[in-house]
């Protein structure tokens, strides 16, 4: 992990080239560079690598404030050339979602997904994770070195994001690479073609796949979208295609950095990692602290200003994009004392970090995100309490693809049972 940068020796203009650049030296380690933007530049115009100048918010009650802000707008329809600058025209097609709306039609689409995707669903899945968790353990070789995070924290959301959308089980490793492409590529004109071809395979796996659910209803998620319906009406073909696209692309990528995170600071930190395990409870609450520390999506995604906004004595014009850094928010010293020590027990964590955003677009998935990462961790640490890194964190590489979607581990090799 790449120490690069000192917060107290940088100042706003070094900070925001930084951020800027997104540089392999800042996407290792980001903090310092948002520690040193909190303090001077918390609302900071950035020209990033994909051209459209930016502006981001670093602290967290401006966080929190943006994130509800009506006037800062997720259709990204209504900034249609910065959309094409960034994405070009491949992603269009997999936006149409209520991840990208705003009322009226955020609240049509948040109604019919939430109408299928509830806790109860969640909640039955709870054997079947624990079962995926033990079968990916039980194939790991506990004596050798393994790249945890390719045998273990990818596949486990991603079976259990298929079995509950109803993917068949010999579909799933393509719908991985496609999905993986989108991840680790990053966005921008020097990306753009392979995210051509992945997100155009993606799209028409799933309208065949919609297809075959609308011939053969199995019960599963994307089965309850596709027959759908509400007083507004079903889904269009556009919505459901994009519908079933951020499912299963946010709900297991998401969660396979997260749990990578997770078991990355808990080896590096033995005392809390044996007081994150005394009990359920415990655990519970160290996930939460886990989410805080180092959560897996670092940005909100776009919003763009639909009125001039004054924030903190800064500008932020029509039309102009803004990003709110959930990594940034939720280590702001004025909310979180001491934010850069990661303590499982903070009190009062799960109700004022913003990992999983807030407001309409607070993540529709965070229940089944959170009994994800505790299964997964109890499990693993239950079976290899002895678990130890390969070689020196600081040797840990961390995702340096310029504007990736996430923040997360290139890869986590582990011994199991060093024994």
């Amino acid at each position: 992990m790449t120490q690069a940068f000192a917060s107290e020796e940088m100042s706003s203009e070094e900070a925001a080239a930084a951020a800027s650049s997104c540089s392999r030296e800042f996407r290792a380690n980001p903090h310092p560079v948002y520690s040193a933007l909190r303090a001077a530049a918390p609302v900071c115009p950035l020209k990033p690598p994909h051209g459209v100048d930016t502006y981001l918010i670093t602290r967290y009650d401006d966080a929190r404030a943006a994130l509800a802000d009506p006037r800062l707008s997720k259709d990204m329809y209504g900034a249609i050339d910065a959309y094409h600058r960034i994405f070009g025209d491949s992603s269009i097609a997999l936006d149409d979602n209520m991840l990208f709306s705003d009322p009226p039609k955020h609240t049509r689409l948040r109604r019919i997904v939430g109408s299928t995707f509830t806790p109860k669903r969640v909640e039955s899945l709870r054997p079947k994770v624990q079962k995926i968790a033990d079968e990916l353990l039980e194939r790991c070789p506990a004596s050798e070195p393994v790249n945890l995070l390719q045998e273990f924290c990818f596949p486990l959301p991603l079976h259990v994001i298929c079995e509950l959308l109803g993917v068949p089980e010999n579909e799933r490793r393509q719908a991985q690479e496609w999905s993986a492409t989108v991840a680790q590529t990053g966005f921008g004109p020097e990306a753009r073609k392979a995210l051509e071809i992945a997100e155009g395979n993606l799209r028409d796996y799933l309208v065949d796949l919609i297809a075959r659910k609308r011939k053969e209803p199995d019960g599963a998620l994307l089965s309850a979208l596709v027959t759908a319906q509400d007083e507004d009406g079903a889904l269009t073909d556009h919505e459901l295609v994009s519908t079933a696209w951020v499912l299963l692309f946010a709900g297991h990528k998401s969660t396979a950095y997260q749990i990578g995170n997770a078991v990355y600071h808990l080896l590096c930190r033995p005392e809390q990692k044996r007081l994150a395990f005394r009990d359920a409870r415990a655990t519970a609450a160290a996930v939460e602290e886990i989410f805080r520390f180092e959560t897996s999506v670092e940005n909100s995604t776009f919003r763009y200003a639909t009125e001039d906004i004054e924030l903190r004595d800064t500008r932020i014009p029509k039309g102009a994009l803004v990003q709110i850094s959930l990594t940034a928010a939720n280590r702001d010293p004025e909310m979180f004392p001491d934010p850069d020590r990661m303590d499982v027990e903070r009190p009062n964590v799960q109700a004022t970090h913003l990992a999983f955003g807030l407001g309409p677009h607070y993540c529709i998935g965070a229940p089944l995100a959170r009994l994800e990462m505790q299964i997964a961790l109890t499990t693993l640490f239950g079976r290899h309490p002895e678990m130890a890194l390969v070689g020196e964190p600081e040797d840990v590489r961390w995702l340096t693809v310029p504007f990736p979607a996430f923040r997360g581990l290139a890869e986590l090799p582990v011994v199991l049972d060093p024994s």
